[in-house]
């Protein structure tokens, strides 16, 4: 712990603590979205989203699957190597979730539509290795 996982769900509803009976705090509108996970329950995952928000989600509408946002709005180059003068191969769009493939000495490797290109690793959401909410 912590560990990354994504949302499964177009809605995923969100709660003060673990357990249906927990007042519901808003609700993720996201399909793919990578959270981090910082508690857990056997049924409950107390997660961060990229807004540094925290709260409770069913274990069933979470995904192991790794994902990663682009938290800027300006497209995001997605490189043929993992050097800042390699050939541009596409572009993720402000905002946008990509498949997080593997991260490596400050870059990480994504997939979207079919496209595989790397990417600097501070220009995404989903990829640290500490907390990044408590």
């Amino acid at each position: 712990m912590p560990r990354w996982v994504s949302l499964k769900f177009g809605e995923v509803n969100a709660r003060s603590g673990p357990g249906d009976d927990h007042r519901l705090v808003w609700v993720y509108r996201a399909r793919n979205l990578p959270v981090q996970v910082i508690a857990e329950t056997r049924e409950w995952r107390k997660i961060c989203d990229p807004e540094g928000g925290t709260a409770w989600v069913h274990r069933r509408v979470t995904s192991g699957e790794r994902t990663a946002l682009r938290l800027d709005r300006r497209e995001l180059p997605l490189r043929a190597a993992p050097r800042p003068e390699a050939k541009v191969r596409a572009r993720l769009v402000g905002m946008g979730v990509a498949g997080l493939d593997k991260c490596e000495r400050g870059w990480c490797r994504l997939s979207a539509a079919k496209v595989k290109g790397w990417a600097p690793e501070d220009a995404l959401w989903g990829t640290a290795e500490k907390a990044q909410c408590r």
